[in-house]
């Protein structure tokens, strides 16, 4: 059975994955809302139904690998490609840059599927697709679980999110939130500069 997105965003609350607030995001803006999707896909059950939104959307696209960038697509990357039955490797960052390691590589001309938990401004899934791009293998798609942007992000390849919303956010120096004087949380595995 594959959920709408209103159970979708009703698991998200259910888990309390979906946090109210005043929230530092690892674009470096900030949002009323955060989307900690691990709280949801700690769930094996929740990830594999979530997952198999993005499987049924890319399932006909020829698809060697699945890749996602460390930390929060890996959850996401793994179980798409489990689904798949393909490979899976991830990319993480070596200082500020996400990069392959543990023997990772592509071939050329490899068919990639990319995928990550949450999107925002996309920066994480541009780096990985220009990973992708170095060793001159192909993006075949781009599958996320949350668009923050409400279809804004454009990657340039056939996209799909399993949840869409318009998520406010601003930067830091426009922030209605730090106004109001609300408390800034960074819930993120990644660090980020106030």
């Amino acid at each position: 059975m594959s959920l709408n997105e209103q159970e979708l965003l009703n698991i998200f609350r259910k888990t309390e994955a979906l946090l109210e607030g005043h929230f530092l995001l690892t674009s470096g803006r900030h949002s009323n809302q955060y989307f900690q999707c691990a709280r949801v896909l700690q769930y094996t059950n929740y990830n594999t139904q979530i997952c198999e939104k993005i499987v049924d959307h890319f399932k006909n696209l020829e698809i060697e690998t699945v890749i996602a960038p460390a930390l929060g697509g890996i959850i996401v990357g793994q179980e798409v490609a489990r689904q798949l039955n393909k490979k899976f490797i991830f990319a993480e960052r070596e200082q500020t840059k996400l990069t392959l390691r543990r023997g990772f590589s592509l071939a050329e001309s490899e068919k990639v599927l990319v995928c990550e938990d949450v999107v925002t401004t996309g920066g994480s899934v541009f780096e990985v697709i220009e990973i992708v791009n170095s060793f001159g293998a192909k993006v075949v798609g781009v599958g996320f679980i949350v668009d923050r942007s409400n279809g804004k992000v454009e990657f340039g390849y056939p996209q799909f999110s399993a949840l869409k919303v318009n998520a406010i956010s601003f930067p830091p120096d426009k922030c209605e939130l730090c106004k109001q004087g609300i408390p800034l949380v960074k819930p993120g595995s990644r660090k980020v500069a106030k």
